[in-house]
């Protein structure tokens, strides 16, 4: 079978490779870590980024970016958005001619404002597909039904990348809009803290309900300026990935935003976890890229305000509901 190479050993980078190894491929595990890749293929566990997890059998993990990609067909990036380009500046090197890249990180580098396949495309000359939607990582690992969307430029390349991921229980469906399913997959990590903020603060369902329904329309508004096909949004990337990160507890950004709302200090909350909530970074490059491309997103706004300039959430709130009235549509 063909030979896969997954970097990046965090709970998805670790799960996708996992269903990969399942369905029989030759997979390895690039880890940052060489104590982590050594339990991976020493142990069949993963304590670090996902523990109480056993992983099956005869999964390989490296420390070393040349062996991972010495013969790898495919790549899967499973980096966090803001270390992606100083990896694969190294990987670089190794990659084969062949290969084909696929990313299923989500956030929006800062400074550059790019997303994750626009970063590894232009570090490395490569068009890339991007995999995104629905899916947490400890639900995907038990086998429970998930559905998500792969992006790519060329259809024979989407088709082939849908049958090497899609199994029993991870249904995967083909698009053409890259960089729509990429912004809804980075954007609704920022609508997720404020989701959390507000369940912290004990704001109730209806301001939950209210703050997903419109941060729909700032993820679709950007999406639109920056050329991304509407009916991206309203998808398995866009609202379904939104929904998820939005109310279930085992989404890290939410998890960051009840803890802000509960009163603590984002500096401890961070310091409390070695995993990596994608939404605050990508709060900084959103906020820049709304005003780049002015685009009106005052829910992206305010969470910016709170992480970045320590904006109590309640005046944050408030803000949000004070704004002029208007016509929804």
């Amino acid at each position: 079978m063909s030979y896969i190479a997954v970097i990046g050993a965090g709970s998805w980078g670790t799960t996708l490779a996992c269903l990969l190894q399942e369905k029989e491929y030759d997979v390895t595990l690039w880890a940052f870590e060489k104590e982590v890749a050594d339990e991976i293929t020493g142990s069949g566990t993963n304590r670090v980024y996902f523990p109480g997890e056993e992983l099956p059998g005869g999964l390989k993990a490296t420390s070393s970016l040349e062996e991972a990609l010495r013969n790898a067909r495919y790549i899967l990036n499973v980096v966090p958005t803001q270390f992606a380009r100083s990896v694969f500046r190294e990987a670089a090197a190794y990659i084969h001619s062949e290969s084909i890249i696929i990313s299923a990180s989500k956030g929006i580098e800062q400074g550059t404002l790019l997303t994750v396949s626009e970063i590894l495309h232009e570090v490395t000359g490569r068009q890339v597909a991007a995999l995104s939607g629905p899916s947490f990582a400890k639900e995907v690992i038990r086998k429970y039904p998930t559905a998500v969307t792969l992006a790519a430029e060329d259809l024979d390349t989407g088709l082939l990348l849908q049958e090497i991921f899609n199994t029993s229980y991870f249904r995967v469906y083909t698009h053409a809009d890259i960089i729509g399913v990429e912004l809804g997959g980075a954007l609704k990590n920022v609508i997720a803290i404020a989701s959390g903020i507000s369940d912290g603060l004990g704001l109730g369902h209806s301001a939950r309900a209210a703050l997903i329904t419109r941060g729909l329309v700032e993820i679709s508004r950007l999406g639109r300026a920056m050329g991304a096909d509407p009916m991206t949004f309203s998808g398995l990337s866009g609202l379904g990935d939104l929904v998820l990160t939005c109310t279930g507890p085992l989404s890290r950004n939410y998890s960051v935003g009840v803890n802000l709302g509960k009163g603590m200090k984002l500096g401890e909350i961070l310091a409390s976890t070695r995993s990596v909530a994608e939404g605050v970074a990508t709060s900084l490059s959103a906020y820049e890229l709304a005003r780049k491309k002015d685009v009106e997103m005052p829910i992206i706004e305010q969470v910016h305000e709170v992480l970045y300039h320590d904006k109590d959430p309640e005046t944050a709130v408030l803000n949000l509901m004070n704004r002029a009235l208007k016509s929804e549509f």
